[in-house]
């Protein structure tokens, strides 16, 4: 998972970055509107954490930047404003939740999970496919009383292709999600495949994975 953090207070943000980081989580800072701005053109973003306050412009001017180059990133609001009205239009601009300041990291980690159950239609803390179980509170999968050994790059990508079920998802967004890079070369390359490989054979010793799906060319696909 690859994160924006846009917060000017570099003492929240090193903590925050410490937090997620622990998790495996890529995180890019931006202090300010302008490198926000830059990150959020050039980036992809599963997750943008955004402050409304910024030395050099309104958060919610670059929130409209975020829906427009971030299609599917998921925005949660970091403010110290007291007035509600800040809040309400930023949820009315497509935000999809809000945090303030001070809080704590493990509501922001559950308001992570909560808001990715529900964009997903999943309301609960474990994810079935094809008689998998994925468990997302500690990241473990399981068939029947079987549990199956994953590593944390192979359970973020199968984890990742399951947000995006029914959609291709190239390469470059794999290595983006795991990495934080974009491919470069043909061994990069392969080592995605070579993960994706290893999920196939992990799994399809207790059932068929027949629902990981590989467009030839481009990338992969889970077909629920």
């Amino acid at each position: 998972m690859r994160v924006l953090l846009v917060e000017d207070e570099k003492l929240l943000a090193d903590e925050f970055l410490f937090y997620l980081e622990k998790d495996q989580v890529i995180c890019d800072w931006a202090s300010d509107y302008a490198n926000a701005s830059e990150a959020l053109a050039v980036n992809e973003y599963d997750f943008v954490f955004l402050d409304l306050g910024l030395p050099d412009g309104d958060g919610l001017d670059l929130l409209s930047e975020s829906k427009k180059h971030q299609k599917h990133a998921l925005i949660i609001i970091l403010t110290a404003r007291s007035d509600i009205k800040d809040r309400v239009k930023g949820l009315e601009m497509g935000a999809d939740d809000y945090l303030s300041k001070p809080f704590s990291f493990l509501e922001l980690k559950a308001r992570m999970q909560a808001i990715l159950r529900r964009k997903s239609g999943w309301n609960k803390e474990e994810i079935n496919i094809g008689g998998f179980i994925l468990d997302l509170d500690s990241w473990t999968v399981r068939y029947q009383a079987e549990k199956i050994v994953l590593t944390k790059k192979e359970f973020s990508l199968l984890h990742f292709l399951l947000l995006h079920s029914n959609r291709v998802i190239n390469r470059f967004q794999l290595a983006e999600h795991i990495w934080g890079d974009h491919l470069e070369d043909d061994y990069q390359s392969n080592y995605i495949d070579v993960h994706i490989k290893n999920i196939r054979k992990k799994l399809g010793n207790f059932a068929s994975v027949d629902w990981l799906e590989t467009v030839r060319g481009v990338g992969y696909k889970i077909k629920t």
